[in-house]
């Protein structure tokens, strides 16, 4: 069962109470495509079926958590959504470009590396694991992709990686290696690094579940703050306090489909679907 929430709902844990009709937010979001747009994902791996119809939208600046148990298909929609997984029915755009395939009259035709790489570039990924390059510094890991893509000289993203690990508190720490860094620290690396390439949008696939209990605190503080500057964020999580403190909507999957969503009040305090109240007495 899937339960519709209205995208325009603004009563989210950042949000307050909902803006006037003349907000200038409000009249923007009613005009420009949405941030990330998933419609009808099937995603099968043999016979299971992960993803089964998954419709989502979520508005630009929005921040959006994804919950539930584990294979409830979380992480496999997110990877759906920078094409890092290819969607078996269905597709998925970011701001109204479709992200890995392109419509040759009723049907879409799967794009090619180059072009899927390209669209990559403006989707940020944050990997539960780090997946730093070992054999680099904090510093060259954050510079390395504007180099690769092209997007800034050597001296130029050397500049912005010093930058963005000052704004993610690791100022002192650009020539050490992954090995040299907590976990907290290798993974706030990470989230400068998906900066690094200024993305629309920013993917976490459960960014604190490889950490220490008290490293977690550190990394949900650096997605606060990205969330407080209006980047969209797209956050698969276990932290149910992160999203009622940060999320504008709140998701909850199980065996891939969408059980409910809406604001953290509405699906947290107040949930509808008797799921969703069993899934949160086993977790809160």
């Amino acid at each position: 069962m899937t339960t519709d929430a209205s995208p325009d709902s603004t009563t989210g844990a950042r949000g307050g109470t909902s803006p006037s009709s003349g907000d200038a937010f409000d009249l923007l979001a009613d005009v420009r495509p949405a941030a990330v747009e998933v419609h009808g994902a099937h995603k099968w791996f043999g016979t299971n079926h992960v993803l089964a119809g998954i419709d989502l939208t979520v508005r630009p600046g929005q921040v959006a958590v994804v919950l539930g148990p584990s294979g409830s298909g979380k992480s496999t929609l997110l990877r759906t959504v920078n094409h890092l997984e290819k969607l078996d029915r269905g597709h998925v755009s970011i701001n109204g470009e479709l992200i890995g395939v392109r419509r040759h009259g009723t049907r879409l035709k799967e794009l090619g590396a180059r072009a899927i790489l390209r669209q990559r570039a403006g989707i940020g990924f944050v990997f539960q694991n780090f997946n730093l390059f070992p054999h680099l510094t904090a510093l060259e890991n954050v510079a390395a992709a504007p180099v690769a893509t092209g997007r800034a000289g050597r001296a130029e993203a050397r500049a912005l990686a010093a930058t963005l690990l000052e704004r993610v508190g690791l100022a002192d720490k650009e020539d050490a290696f992954p090995r040299q860094l907590s976990g907290g620290q290798q993974q706030r690396v990470a989230i400068a690094r998906a900066l690094a390439l200024r993305p629309g949008v920013i993917l976490f696939d459960e960014p604190t579940s490889a950490l220490d209990p008290e490293l977690v605190g550190e990394v949900l503080g650096v997605i606060e703050d990205l969330a407080s500057t209006g980047t969209t964020l797209v956050v698969v999580t276990h932290e149910i306090g992160f999203a009622r403190k940060v999320a504008d909507l709140v998701v909850f999957l199980d065996h891939g489909v969408v059980v409910e969503q809406g604001t953290p009040t509405e699906v947290l305090d107040h949930p509808r679907h008797p799921r969703t109240r069993e899934f949160l007495a086993k977790v809160l």
